[in-house]
């Protein structure tokens, strides 16, 4: 009862005027910087965060929790109507949203995906008031080992589960995590797979490339085949309130799935340093795996659109919890609202609870109230949404084409990055045509650097040696599955070349 009380003091201080002028100007902010490839609601929030200076501390975090919510909703658009993240954790979206859209789905698909970042939302909230100081507690048991045997779990599961070929998918992941370690060694500051070059000193970054590979490539890929003799794919959108229904038909029928992935997503969020990203290629990975029909992702699955968003959503809420509770951002844009306690004079902790009730339980609040109004700003603007995909392709194509290099370029200022999307694009394009899959080269690009820092620090922790990746049960557990699936495609050859042999034995 007195959780609730709390809570619903916390309703009081979220719904004054102010509070809902802030809430609503910061979801439409984070909206367009979630639209926009490469500026991120990470950057959204740190540059908005000096003007926060204005107004009391509770309406500040409150219109900074607003932008990253509109930026975790923003960049659906963009990664299913053109198959370009505006964020990273979108990256996932484009294995399903983007098919969808090309079949003429891309009203169900934006719908569905606004649905279910909705439902990961409110149900992270519902945990977030529920477990707060438990779960904080808890997470500080996992440590790089364990950390790192997550990324595993993540990078498994493709290479496992893969509809395609398993040494197509390890070559992928392969090159994706060479890329990665372009640039600066992260423990000793030196130059490493450089050759020299100036501009490899910056390494990769994962926006350039995704961009290249899932922008540039698909309209190299949609070109040719407009311009051969038999077009086989015609993309249409249809419009209406249908998809809108439609949504929430998917989302009525996938709830399981859904909910399920959002408690996933709020798990995997509130570990420090993780974010939406890794939660919402797990949940993909996941809801893969157990699917009765796992040769329809990537060929526009709704399960595809619906997991990776709740997770990814619950995720963004989850990591706001060790900040609050503990002090330790559960990602780069927790880390920039900690800034902003310390800037407003808050400490963050356990007695921030006891000290600053009405901060704390309206920014809980504000949760809830981000998510409905932010639910029906998209789902209004759904329509016009997927009106973009009717203005004629001879129009539309050179303007996504100038909106990839533009976002390559404002990711860091760097004509390197510009060359990186042009570049990537023709490996896109190769790629697809030998029948490469993209998804485990950006899984790696976007989780290739926080892996390899996990995987050093465990090492260090344990004197080199590789048994500290099973020194506790929560690791042995993950590595212990990741193996398992690493290993599952020779399993199925064997039991294939079995069965083969006991056929021609019997005829």
């Amino acid at each position: 009862m007195e959780t609730l009380a709390h809570l619903m003091t916390g309703f009081g201080v979220a719904l004054q005027p102010l509070s809902l002028l802030m809430m609503t100007l910061g979801l439409l902010l984070g909206l367009a910087v979630g639209v926009l490839p490469g500026l991120g609601g990470t950057a959204g929030v740190a540059l908005l965060l000096p003007v926060t200076v204005l107004v009391p501390p509770t309406v500040a975090i409150i219109f900074l929790a607003a932008i990253y919510w509109g930026a975790l909703y923003g960049g659906v658009i963009t990664s299913v109507l053109f198959a370009i993240p505006g964020e990273p954790w979108s990256v996932a979206l484009i294995f399903d949203g983007y098919p969808m859209a090309k079949k003429g789905q891309a009203g169900l698909a934006l719908a569905a995906a606004f649905l279910s970042s909705f439902v990961g939302i409110f149900v992270a909230a519902i945990f977030f008031v529920a477990f707060a100081m438990p779960l904080a507690l808890f997470a500080l048991k996992f440590g790089p080992p364990e950390m790192f045997g997550i990324m595993l779990l993540a990078f498994s599961t493709f290479v496992g589960l893969g509809r395609g070929s398993a040494t197509k998918t390890l070559v992928s992941t392969c090159f994706g995590l060479i890329l990665t370690m372009v640039g600066l060694d992260i423990v000793t500051g030196h130059p490493r797979l450089t050759f020299g070059t100036m501009a490899f000193l910056s390494g990769f970054h994962f926006v350039p490339v995704t961009i290249g590979l899932f922008g540039l490539g698909e309209i190299m890929i949609d070109g040719e085949e407009r311009f051969s003799t038999e077009i086989k794919e015609v993309i249409h959108a249809k419009l209406g309130w249908q998809d809108i229904k439609a949504g929430f038909k998917a989302t009525k029928e996938h709830f399981g799935l859904t909910f399920f992935s959002a408690v996933l997503g709020f798990f995997v969020g509130i570990l420090p340093g993780t974010g939406a990203t890794p939660a919402s290629f797990l949940g993909y990975g996941i809801a893969k795996q157990y699917s009765k029909h796992p040769e329809k992702y990537g060929q526009g699955a709704i399960e595809g659109v619906l997991a990776p968003q709740a997770a990814a959503n619950a995720a963004g809420t989850g990591a706001l919890l060790p900040m609050i509770s503990l002090g330790i951002p559960g990602s780069p844009t927790a880390a920039v609202l900690l800034a902003g306690l310390y800037m407003w004079g808050l400490w963050p902790g356990p007695r921030l609870f006891i000290e600053q009730p009405v901060f704390v339980w309206g920014l809980i609040a504000s949760l809830f109230l981000s998510g409905m109004v932010c639910l029906l700003i998209c789902l209004l603007g759904t329509p016009m949404l997927a009106s973009i995909m009717r203005v004629p392709w001879g129009l539309l194509t050179p303007t996504i084409v100038i909106a990839c290099f533009i976002g390559s370029y404002v990711m860091r200022n760097l004509m390197f990055d510009v060359w990186c999307t042009l570049i990537f694009g023709l490996v896109g394009y190769v790629m697809k045509k030998l029948d490469y899959p993209l998804a485990p080269l950006a899984v790696a690009l976007v989780l290739g650097g926080m892996t390899e820092r996990f995987l050093r620090q465990s090492l260090i922790i344990g004197d080199g040696s590789f048994s500290v990746f099973f020194s506790t049960t929560i690791s042995t557990v993950f590595m212990s599955i990741a193996f398992f699936l690493f290993l599952l495609p020779a399993v199925k050859l064997v039991r294939d070349k079995i069965k083969a042999g006991n056929k021609i034995a019997e005829a």
